[in-house]
């Protein structure tokens, strides 16, 4: 419901993703019903590549970088502040795990959203063309102590 059917994430992949790495899975209920969630691996692999997507075996609790797989809400709860809530969280928690920073991709018209969040866009991506659409990755950085 969330994405075009040709970048959705089969629910094979899901089932996978959440036996590798359901601590990486950020959740928003309305009671009984999962409205939104943000999801990602954690890797040392400083880009987000298409093999990431489909390999959740590529996970490593103690790597460098958070990756962003997903930002989904509900349409009917869209425009209500849910995503951008747990972009936050998944932001917090990724700087209290000391990760060198959080790193996604999308497309050019949600720049202006990921920026807002101090996200810094590199560009188009040559290292993704999952579901056959562009992509520019996008890096917030952490600051180091």
């Amino acid at each position: 419901l969330c994405f075009p059917a040709a970048e959705a994430a089969p629910e094979q992949q899901f089932r996978d993703r959440l036996q590798a790495y359901a601590g990486h899975f950020w959740l928003m209920f309305d009671g009984e019903t999962l409205i939104s969630f943000v999801d990602g691996m954690v890797t040392d692999q400083p880009d987000l590549t298409d093999d990431l997507y489909e390999n959740a075996a590529l996970h490593s609790e103690t790597g460098a970088w958070q990756m962003i797989f997903g930002v989904n809400t509900l349409p009917a709860y869209r425009k209500r502040g849910y995503a951008s809530a747990l972009i936050q969280r998944f932001i917090e928690d990724a700087r209290a795990q000391n990760r060198r920073g959080v790193v996604l991709t999308c497309k050019q018209a949600l720049l202006p959203f990921y920026s807002s969040f101090g996200f810094l866009d590199e560009g188009v991506t040559d290292q993704s063309t999952h579901g056959n659409a562009v992509w520019h990755q996008m890096r917030l950085t952490f600051e180091r102590k």
